[in-house]
């Protein structure tokens, strides 16, 4: 019963966990959203309007070149890694097919030891029984 009443009071905390992380995450969205809407929308340009300030237009230019220096770096760095995978894929292809020949040349040895083993016991036995029969004779 106790170890019951503990996994509901665990369910429930993280219930709260996740709620109070969603209520945190949409904050922050709608932080951002409305920090740099005024950023993304386009002035139209009228008598009662002020002109755009250079200064928004200089921001909006960094955070462009900002977003693109970052992203070209993970772009970068995605397809390093993706190149590295694909060349430790092929080692280890490589490497399972060496590993399958030396276990095919293992079996085919152990063929010809076992092979070699009947006929040396066959021919123990043989003169073994040709021994038996001098003596015996």
């Amino acid at each position: 019963m106790n170890a019951h009443n503990r996994a509901e009071e665990i369910e429930e905390t993280v219930d709260v966990d996740n709620v109070a992380v969603a209520e945190v995450e949409d904050g922050i969205r709608d932080f951002v959203r409305n920090d740099i809407a005024y950023l993304r929308r386009p002035q139209v340009a009228s008598p009662d309007t002020a002109p755009v300030d250079p200064g928004a237009e200089a921001t909006v230019n960094n955070v462009n070149s900002l977003i693109q220096r970052v992203a070209g770096t993970s772009l970068a760095e995605i397809e390093n890694l993706i190149s590295e995978l694909e060349s430790l894929r092929d080692l280890l292809h490589s490497e399972g097919q060496r590993v399958q020949r030396e276990i095919s040349g293992y079996a085919h040895l152990s063929q010809a030891a076992m092979k070699s083993t009947r006929m040396i016991a066959d021919n123990v036995a043989q003169w073994k029984r040709a021994a038996d029969g001098l003596r015996n004779g």
